[in-house]
């Protein structure tokens, strides 16, 4: 697992996607406190636009005290694009090497396919905006590359050349 799939310009790293069907259980060797959501309106993804980190990345966050992953999925999309999913889909697990402070940790990740693109979006606090990404084009200028990255790995369900 220390192959780096992404790398951004902090130097955190993506070092694996572990789609569900091919592990046995929740990886237990490094802590898991967030949960993402992958959004995809046939070939467009969901992203948003951080405020503070000034990029756009995937819908998610940390998981509170008493929360399942899945209802931090479900209540961070809400959340960040005034989108409700309840029953998004557990695609599989994200290992990440991160820099500040250094650490490995997990974030589950959730998947779901919507018919048609929501775009009613009132901006808060977090997020200045929303944005469905034609990932036939290159991402948009300011996307955060591990975020785009594991997105295009879920869709495909697996890990690169394995």
């Amino acid at each position: 697992m220390d192959r780096v799939l992404a790398l951004d310009g902090k130097g955190n790293a993506l070092t694996a996607f572990l789609p569900v069907m091919r592990v046995p259980g929740v990886p237990d060797d490094a802590p898991m406190p967030a949960a993402l959501a992958v959004v995809w309106c046939g070939r467009h993804l969901l992203l948003v636009f951080d405020r503070f980190r000034r990029q756009w990345e995937l819908p998610g966050g940390r998981i509170d005290p008493g929360e399942t992953p899945r209802q931090a999925a479900v209540r961070e999309l809400h959340e960040e694009s005034g989108l409700h999913l309840p029953a998004l889909t557990l695609a599989g697990y994200a290992r990440f090497r991160l820099t500040g402070p250094p650490r490995d940790e997990y974030a589950a990740i959730y998947t779901a396919h919507v018919a048609t693109r929501h775009d009613d979006f009132t901006p808060n606090q977090e997020i200045s905006a929303v944005h469905w990404w034609d990932t036939d084009a290159p991402p948009p200028d300011g996307s955060q590359i591990i975020d785009t990255t594991l997105a295009l790995l879920t869709r495909l369900g697996r890990q690169p050349n394995g």
